[in-house]
């Protein structure tokens, strides 16, 4: 057994920060690495030794994997924790860390490569008999045997990219007239985000549910399930508001998921933290959809309703320690909703925002968690991803987790930039959410931007005075107080959150 004593982050902001607090729990010391546009962020005030790594672009900085480990290397590290995005789920740079005699928090680089091909793991789900949504057994990048495919499977079908996800190279087909030009734009699209034009062909399941499955193994053949997380709140195919455990599966539906998430899992040989993705059609049928080799970032309603710590046991199975949970002792404790509060206008089509944080502060009380990387003052760079912090509300159940939500939400105050902040309290206080009876196609089905309330609440004043109070203190000499109160109160009405 090899104990880990210092390891490097190699990711950026609330999951670096994540990752840290767990490992100093552990007497582990850390390290961050960092790009120009994250000199001052704070996981890299937070770890005990911190890298300059390159320019802002990702490409320049936190994905240069060789130079990661020449780091690694000079520090004296023994282990690397990838997060999630970047490097997580790259088995050729698992391997040169392992390589490296480096020590990989994650799952060995051949079940990285097995479950990262989407029609890899659908082949290994069909061999073990996982329910399966009807599609191409292989990636296809001919026009004319993909259309014959489609014809086989019946409209409306789903182009989705073999080698990535995130809703890039993902086209929704409705008629056989549109398709050669949406495969033709699905595939560039591949192509272009992951380097590889291939794409598969399934179903489309037009009222779907997103559930997904925890499971944790150690390098023993032990493997766990830890429940289902709720994820069908999405826009463009990206989770917005997670909750745990599921408000429609059964506990017969529960076992039956779990038990074919740990099947997949065995099948590949995995260990530490992962996740199979399920899609649920109206009847509750599932279907298996993917497996993402790393932690995600929902991860924290699984731990709310467990009580594990699921960095720490990344952590042990790394060290070769053996899993001391067992399946029979887990129980579900509670309700957890997460919402994503990202730098995004939902008034104009969610599209991402940049600027200066002028006033940020976060909820507290009970039953409120918060991860994030920023703080007052900051500026939200526009080179990578737009989430700003992860809202987490845990109740007793689920009807205190929204209540607990929504007062969070009334307190958190961020102003400079738009949030989605207020779409998350309108999707909390919608019927459909309410009672569960909601898809992947809320927002197409229920939301439109001028739901969104226009009038101040008591709590949203109070931050227009924070921004008053700031623009006050910050205003040219020759501003009158009376023209400066003015141009706060429009630019209030244009900024608030």
């Amino acid at each position: 057994m090899r104990k880990i004593q210092k390891l490097l982050v190699a990711n950026r902001g609330e999951i670096a920060l994540r990752v840290m607090r767990s490992a100093k729990e552990m007497g582990i010391q850390t390290v961050a690495i960092y790009s120009e546009a994250d000199r001052n962020a704070l996981h890299v005030k937070f770890a005990d030794e911190a890298v300059y790594i390159g320019k802002a672009p990702s490409n320049q900085s936190y994905l240069l994997g060789d130079k990661i480990i020449e780091i690694c290397l000079q520090l004296n590290v023994d282990a690397i924790h990838p997060g999630y995005g970047f490097l997580s789920e790259n088995a050729l740079f698992a391997r040169k860390v392992a390589q490296a005699g480096l020590i990989f928090i994650g799952p060995s680089p051949e079940s990285i490569e097995m479950m990262g091909s989407k029609i890899g793991a659908k082949r290994v789900a069909q061999q073990h008999q996982i329910p399966m949504v009807p599609g191409t057994p292989e990636a296809i990048t001919d026009i004319a045997q993909a259309k014959q495919a489609a014809q086989a499977i019946g409209y409306p079908i789903l182009i989705k990219a073999s080698a990535g996800g995130g809703g890039k190279g993902m086209r929704i087909v409705e008629t056989e007239t549109d398709f050669e030009e949406q495969m033709q734009r699905a595939m560039s699209e591949a192509q272009s985000a992951f380097g590889d034009s291939a794409v598969f062909i399934e179903k489309f399941i037009t009222s779907p549910k997103h559930i997904e499955i925890q499971i944790l193994g150690d390098k023993y053949g032990n493997l766990i399930y830890l429940f289902e997380r709720e994820c069908s709140i999405q826009r463009r195919y990206q989770k917005l508001i997670e909750e745990a455990p599921s408000p429609v599966v059964s506990p017969e539906m529960r076992k039956a998921m779990g038990e074919c998430a740990v099947r997949i899992a065995q099948a590949c040989g995995y260990y530490s933290a992962g996740t199979v993705e399920f899609v649920v059609d109206e009847h509750y049928n599932f279907y298996f959809l993917e497996v993402n080799t790393r932690l995600q970032v929902e991860h924290p309603v699984t731990e709310l309703i467990t009580g594990i710590d699921l960095v720490k046991e990344q952590i042990r199975i790394a060290q070769d320690e053996k899993l001391n949970i067992k399946q029979e002792d887990l129980r579900i404790l509670g309700h957890a909703i997460e919402v994503r509060v990202c730098a995004e206008d939902p008034k104009n089509n969610f599209l991402p925002e940049v600027g200066k944080l002028q006033v940020y502060k976060r909820p507290q009380g009970v039953g409120i968690r918060v991860d994030d990387g920023f703080e007052q003052g900051m500026e939200i760079p526009l080179f990578y991803d737009s989430m700003i912090a992860k809202l987490i509300a845990y109740g007793k159940d689920r009807h205190e987790a929204i209540a607990r939500m929504k007062r969070a939400i009334d307190e958190y105050q961020i102003v400079g930039i738009a949030t989605t902040l207020e779409f998350c309290k309108f999707v909390l206080q919608h019927e459909q959410f309410l009672s569960g009876k909601f898809d992947t196609n809320f927002i197409k089905n229920f939301y439109q931007p001028e739901l969104l309330q226009q009038n101040l609440t008591e709590q949203e004043a109070e931050v227009a005075a924070c921004v008053i109070a700031y623009l006050l203190d910050h205003a040219q000499p020759k501003a009158s107080a009376m023209q400066t109160v003015a141009t706060v109160q429009s630019n209030w009405k244009r900024n608030r959150t």
